[in-house]
């Protein structure tokens, strides 16, 4: 974005307790199970604003803190025998602050824009883990002045909750900075020992066998076989909707069956997936935080696993299958720990029972955080009417962002933590739906999600017969 800018590397020492080495977690054996699968980073990246007047000295010093009191940020990649990964923490090490100078007549806008540009090339950027730290900090300092910080960690050693635990650590979450430790916190390296004793193997067991139930009749792909063509060429696109009538919708039906966004959400993209594909029963990959395991809630670890799912939408009403879609998400969060190897190994021995090989192509992640807590609260204080929802049509929108190269899943939505909106970044295999079939499916969220806002009798429009799922 500037024809000049300069560079400097601050020096950061850190030093702190809970060095040691240990077996990958099966958090992490599943995060690098999708780096392998996908070719993605999966990096946690993003930009954030400096109050002014914060040095770079002072910056440097919360690096260093930060550095110190998370275990899993001194952790990298060892070897076990000389092949198998393991986990490596270190007690004190140095890393370096980067400081970006952009010029001083730069736009603060356009300063802005090139600190985003920044967290994004971070964001793709791969990590060696064997040699780099997992956390990568800079700031931009414009005349003078800090005022923009770019953090950058490695999803090998958070999820979405820790990411925001450290933002908190750091003030960049709009809480306290610093938080009373939970004494039952499960450390990084403690958490890979547990998960090798016969209390947490029997807990993988249980898991295991609920995906077992799951896979044993499912087809080779959740959406059938791709055929040749694509998007303008590329097999492959994501894009984003969003919808603030939706929101509206989805906290009202929310506020009626008595249960949470989430919740609805999941059934309405269900429903919505039956009426464009005509698959239902629909399975699909859940992803599930864990937190609500004893010292999970504030661990800086990644944690979240896939969860496995099957909602039948067929021949009933949208309400029927939130209270459907609810029974199956309890399911998938009870048994979304497991040891990804342990899965591996009964997805190939149900493959050679079955006589074809088959995987569950659809994957949905709702990663709000914020803006969950928002939408749950409240819901009713404030009735939603067929008036406020049509004020806020007009609002909606889709649009497709551009290709990938590679996408394991033939569908990944995702819901993002946008306030007051319905909105999800998808990607969808164009080997198995036409574009009108994939705008199809996105509007009907927001159709189906009004339609039964608006009637608790809303059927689903699914027929029996449908293509299995």
């Amino acid at each position: 974005m500037f024809a000049q800018t300069v560079q400097a590397q601050v020096p950061v020492a850190f030093a702190g307790p809970g060095a040691g080495t240990a077996p990958l977690t099966w958090g992490q054996k599943a995060i690098m199970q999708d780096m392998r699968e996908t070719g993605w980073t999966h990096n946690v990246s993003g930009a954030h604003p400096v109050p002014a007047g914060v040095t770079v000295e002072q910056v440097a010093d919360e690096f260093a803190a930060l550095m110190a009191r998370h275990p899993a940020l001194r952790m990298r990649l060892g070897a076990v025998d000389g092949s198998s990964p393991c986990q490596v923490v270190s007690a004190a090490g140095e890393t370096v602050l980067d400081v970006v100078d952009v010029p001083d007549d730069a736009d603060p806008a356009d300063v802005a824009a090139f600190a985003y540009d920044l967290g994004h090339a971070r964001l793709l950027s791969h990590y060696d883990l064997y040699r780099d730290w997992s956390v990568k900090m800079a700031v931009i300092r414009h005349r003078g002045a800090l005022v923009h910080r770019v953090l950058t960690i490695d999803h090998l050693v958070v999820d979405g909750t820790a990411t925001s635990l450290i933002l908190a650590d750091l003030g960049l979450a709009g809480r306290p900075d610093r938080r009373v430790a939970d004494p039952r916190t499960v450390q990084i390296l403690d958490l890979g020992r547990r998960e090798e004793t016969p209390p947490l193997r029997r807990v993988s067991d249980r898991a295991v066998r609920h995906w077992a139930g799951h896979l044993r009749d499912v087809p080779p792909l959740t959406f059938g076989e791709p055929a040749a063509g694509g998007r303008r060429g590329h097999r492959y696109w994501h894009g984003r909707f969003s919808s603030p009538a939706a929101y509206l919708a989805v906290r009202a039906i929310a506020a009626r069956t008595r249960t949470d966004t989430s919740r609805v959400l999941l059934a309405v993209i269900a429903v919505a997936i039956g009426r464009a594909t005509g698959v239902s029963p629909l399975t699909a990959k859940l992803i599930v935080g864990n937190r609500f395991r004893p010292g999970f809630a504030e661990a800086i670890a990644p944690l979240s696993q896939n969860g496995v799912l099957r909602v039948d939408t067929a021949d009933t009403t949208v309400d029927e299958v939130v209270a459907r879609a609810r029974r199956a998400a309890v399911s998938a969060g009870k048994y979304a720990y497991y040891d990804p190897a342990q899965l591996a190994e009964v997805s190939d021995r149900l493959d050679a029972e079955r006589g074809y090989p088959a995987r569950i192509t659809c994957r949905i992640n709702d990663r709000r955080v914020t803006t969950r807590q928002a939408a749950d609260g409240g819901l009713h204080d404030d009735p939603v009417t067929a008036e406020r929802i049509r004020r806020r049509a007009d609002e909606t929108f889709l649009v497709w962002d551009g290709p990938l190269d590679h996408l394991p899943e033939q569908m990944f939505i995702t819901v993002e933590d946008q306030p007051e909106t319905v909105h999800l970044q998808v990607i969808f295999d164009f080997g198995c739906f036409t574009e009108e079939q994939a705008e199809r499916l996105l509007r009907g969220v927001e159709e189906v999600a009004v339609e039964a806002a608006l009637d608790p009798a809303a059927p689903t429009r699914v027929t029996t017969g449908s293509a299995g799922g």
